[in-house]
């Protein structure tokens, strides 16, 4: 049972690193004061891969945060 806890920690940071490198790849959102000022340029048109990449980060930080709450809750019961 020992083995299993000190894989599944092993395994917790690997995911937990992960998780801070999807997050801090995205791009800013530029909302509140300072993307009221300077306005935000985002039209239909102008629309493109940037935004297929954001959807993609943004699905694969869900997925990496959800296989961390399972992690840590499967490590607090053993």
């Amino acid at each position: 049972m020992e083995v299993l806890k000190t894989i599944l920690t092993v395994v917790q940071v690997i995911i937990s690193l992960g998780l801070i490198v999807v997050v801090l790849v995205q791009s800013g959102k530029e909302s509140g004061l300072s993307g009221a000022i300077s306005g935000n340029n985002e039209s239909y048109m102008s629309k493109g891969g940037t935004s297929t990449l954001d959807k993609k980060l943004a699905s694969a930080t869900k997925w990496v945060a959800l296989v961390w709450i399972l992690l840590t809750l499967g490590l607090c019961l053993l």
